[in-house]
């Protein structure tokens, strides 16, 4: 495949690229603040090269681009062009040592970013300036093709936006990207709740989690926490033979059928506690039903989103519920 829309002409003049001087604004005002942090140098270390997926995207792209140009390089690996053009762009980033940093998105696994940004085919080369987006090329390119667009990129970059970039390191960049992401600052409060998850004390764990979560609602590993201590909390001192015998005695007790899914699922019987629930709402009306419902949402937190058990039951509440 050739490459196509090799040229920086015009690229910078794009409707939705936002005004020259408020970009430049931001880009001094983003180096002012890492020159007064503390060891504000340390950004010197942080890698040339990096994988970016959708998560990652605002982070590591759009925010990124208020301080250098992104070039961002969509490939796949059964795409044998990629393979030719990879290096070559990796091996730039090194080269420019900071002018420029190179966030590689692997397509297959970023299906949404591969649309939003409209590419056709790949490999395709685009860069973000500002937050804003341009398309550099499609297609394998030669080495110095590829150096004379990052070069107008770069100097676009700054003489528009005023974003110049910060020299790196190659060394420390490559032993950056080795190391992979900085681990994310800890959170005192989320700290000592977990502390006291695993020292037993669920009560203090409880009020621990609830107080990460009325500041930080969406907290997801305060809500998971939150759901293992209360699901603890409730199983704790419980005699399993008691609350199975009354579960089966009396099926239209709501709550016997609570303990006993909360049993199931601290035993591992996953797939147990989620159809009894679902059974539980199907058969129930106002606030037995809204209970079963909740704690069934309650125990779709402790095993998490992304089990293929807990989509199954969501399709099965779903199929019950409407």
């Amino acid at each position: 495949m050739q490459p196509r829309n090799m040229s920086m002409s015009g690229a910078v003049d794009l409707s939705a690229v936002k005004a020259a001087a408020e970009a430049k604004q931001k880009a001094e005002q983003a180096r002012a603040q890492r020159a007064a942090q503390p060891g504000g140098e340390a950004a010197a270390a942080a890698p040339l090269v990096i994988d970016v997926d959708e998560a990652g995207f605002e982070q590591q792209v759009l925010q990124r681009s208020t301080e250098v140009p992104v070039v961002i390089d969509f490939w796949a690996d059964w795409c044998q062009p990629c393979k030719q053009l990879s290096p070559i762009l990796e091996r730039l980033a090194e080269e420019y040592a900071g002018k420029f940093v190179l966030a590689k998105i692997d397509v297959d696994a970023n299906q949404m970013l591969f649309q939003q940004f409209g590419v056709q085919g790949i490999p395709a080369v685009f860069a973000v300036l500002a937050g804003q987006a341009l398309p550099l090329f499609q297609g394998a390119a030669p080495e110095p093709q590829v150096r004379q667009v990052l070069d107008q990129l770069i100097a676009a970059a700054e003489q528009r936006f005023g974003i110049v970039g910060q020299p790196v390191d190659p060394a420390a960049a490559a032993a950056a990207r080795e190391a992979g992401p900085p681990a994310p600052p800890v959170n005192p409060a989320l700290a000592a709740a977990h502390a006291a998850l695993d020292a037993g004390d669920l009560g203090g764990a409880i009020q621990a989690y609830e107080n990460v979560l009325s500041e930080e609602p969406g907290d997801v590993e305060a809500k998971l926490g939150l759901a293992q201590a209360k699901l603890l909390s409730r199983v704790q001192g419980a005699d399993a033979e008691s609350v199975r015998k009354a579960a089966a005695e009396r099926p239209g007790d709501v709550q016997a059928q609570l303990a006993v899914a909360d049993l199931d699922l601290v035993g591992g019987h996953v797939e147990d506690a989620f159809g009894r629930l679902v059974a539980t709402v199907q058969r129930t009306a106002g606030e037995d039903r809204e209970a079963a419902r909740l704690r069934l949402l309650e125990l779709f937190e402790v095993v998490g989103a992304e089990d293929p058990r807990v989509s199954s039951a969501r399709s099965a509440l779903a199929r019950v519920l409407f």
